[in-house]
């Protein structure tokens, strides 16, 4: 009965755990780009009592042993990178990844970061930045004279745009994609940005379109993937869980107190 106890705990501890990844899904449910969490579980360690085998008399072994568990754990918060639904916005510097691929940005101490998240701005250089004025890499600078409503993006990541005094568009640049060999790998830190780990492997650069990359998608947005339908059922099977757990907890409390009762 103790060791029901602390069982009944673990499983209470995982299913706050998996309310916590929920609400957060939840919470991120219009965040542009962001990929929603499944909480994985994994069983504790067993005791054995006795080891299937076990020799029963000299002709018979016994077919079955015992186990005794203690509990559950969080083995991980696998990230799905299914892809979001793409929302038309009509603004020039929104951008959208159809199929696989990240952006590239250039964060402030000079290292990598990558994002699915193209809500894109220009800045007073002309360059192309994230909200938080992250450039994208390869840095995207538009000409002096040029006219914001003539930018145009095409699938493969071609940059082109007008200026005032010349009548064929300017080629800009190109945007280029970047994918992983195991993007749940990536470590996610916040502002909808992902940085590379020894688990995600070495990015692999390459052309929107191209040898397996998705396409850039001008003046779209990909939103969240997280179904708020399949949220609501998770939290709803996980507070039932917790609540079975508690209930678990109670009742082993009980039967401690009878079997305490007993001498009286």
């Amino acid at each position: 009965m103790v060791r029901s106890l602390w069982t009944a705990a673990t499983g209470m501890n995982g299913q706050q755990a998996n309310i916590d990844t929920v609400a957060n899904n939840l919470s991120n449910v219009n965040t542009t780009g962001f990929k929603k969490q499944r909480v994985e579980f994994e069983d504790l360690i067993y005791q054995t009592v006795r080891t299937a085998g076990t020799p029963a008399t000299e002709d018979t072994i016994t077919p079955v042993g015992v186990q005794m568990g203690h509990g559950v754990k969080v083995a991980s918060t696998l990230r799905m990178f299914d892809q979001g639904s793409l929302q038309s916005t009509g603004n020039i510097s929104d951008l959208a990844i159809q199929g696989e691929g990240f952006f590239r940005v250039l964060q402030y101490d000079g290292t990598y970061a990558y994002t699915r998240d193209g809500a894109f701005k220009i800045d007073a250089d002309r360059q192309l930045v994230t909200s938080n004025g992250l450039k994208v890499l390869p840095e995207i600078t538009f000409p002096e004279g040029y006219r914001q409503d003539t930018i145009a993006i095409s699938q493969d990541g071609r940059v082109t745009v007008r200026v005032a005094d010349l009548d064929d568009p300017v080629d800009v640049g190109r945007v280029e994609l970047y994918r992983f060999q195991n993007p749940a790998g990536l470590s996610a830190i916040g502002e909808n940005l992902f940085k590379q780990t020894p688990a995600s492997g070495t990015f692999i650069a390459g052309r929107p379109g191209f040898d397996g990359f998705g396409k850039t998608i001008h003046k779209f947005l990909e939103m969240s993937n997280v179904s708020t339908v399949s949220e609501m059922v998770n939290m709803i099977v996980a507070q039932r869980a917790y609540e079975f757990n508690s209930k678990a907890i109670q009742t082993s409390d009980n039967m401690l107190g009878t079997a305490a009762n007993l001498k009286r």
